[in-house]
């Protein structure tokens, strides 16, 4: 095995202890495991945009992020609007006082990029909140076996290319492959630990190596937009960890919404 690949496997296996931690503990230690790792990610994400300068705006989407899970916990709507709403300040007076000093170099995509951000990471990962640790468990692997599973089939058999386009080097045998890697896993938790149809878990192994995909193909484009190779530096083999976490991202979403309306593991 090359060092690539045991820098991988290496770096994929520390990525799982961290949140398993936060999912054994629950709580407050979650909501802390969450907020680190999105206040990185976030980092991640307005750096891509702003690979220099805007240090203050960062630090502020940052602390927003965590404002918004620490609110999520709460359970409080009213804490949330609050908090979402502390995000669109901090966007918002960020165009201002950008407009006031260098109006030619202030563009209001910008927040439009800050509060995409917020929805992207904290609003999307405080599912995790609500999740049972069974069903992070399935979260985090649908989205572990997609990823390997599309790397390894990609590899050894991949010759056609899926969209170019956005990624060169995907192919249709890699999304083939992610794709029963994904059923397997479903079926094989869902037949031992479920309480859902087998067809149930099937149609979910379907729908979240979708989300996966696409999840995949959206961090895909927008380095593609931006001129990006890596998302960052942190993880040795990886990237960054919007490289390692982009198909999750989508997914969480799909399952939240799925377990709504199918119990797939008790009550």
């Amino acid at each position: 095995m090359d060092s690539s690949h045991q820098k991988r496997i290496l770096t994929g296996v520390l990525l799982l202890l961290v949140p398993a931690l936060g999912l054994y503990y629950g709580g407050w230690v979650l909501v802390t495991v969450l907020a680190v790792f999105c206040g990185l990610a976030l980092w991640e994400y307005l750096s891509l945009f702003w690979p220099q300068g805007r240090l203050g705006l960062k630090v502020q989407g940052v602390l927003c992020g965590a404002l918004l899970l620490a609110a999520f916990h709460s359970g409080s709507a009213n804490l949330v609007g609050l908090a979402l709403l502390a995000g669109f300040w901090c966007a918002g007076m960020g165009f201002l006082f950008g407009y006031s000093r260098a109006p030619e170099n202030t563009d209001f995509r910008d927040a439009a990029v800050f509060l995409a951000g917020l929805v992207y990471l904290p609003v999307t990962l405080q599912f995790f909140l609500h999740f049972s640790p069974l069903e992070s468990i399935l979260v985090i692997l649908a989205a572990a076996v997609s990823d390997t599973a599309a790397f390894y089939a990609g590899t050894h058999f991949g010759k056609h290319r899926i969209w170019p386009s956005i990624s060169p080097k995907k192919s249709w045998a890699g999304s083939v492959g992610s794709l029963l890697g994904c059923l397997a896993l479903c079926l094989g938790l869902g037949l031992s630990l479920g309480r859902a149809s087998w067809w149930a878990f099937a149609l979910l192994g379907l729908a979240l190596n979708a989300a996966a995909q696409m999840g995949d193909f959206f961090e895909s484009a927008l380095k593609r937009r931006l001129d990006i190779k890596d998302s960052g530096k942190i993880l040795p083999g990886h990237g960054g960890l919007l490289d390692r976490v982009d198909s999750l991202l989508l997914l969480v979403p799909v399952y939240a919404l799925a377990r709504t309306l199918v119990p797939f593991f008790g009550d």
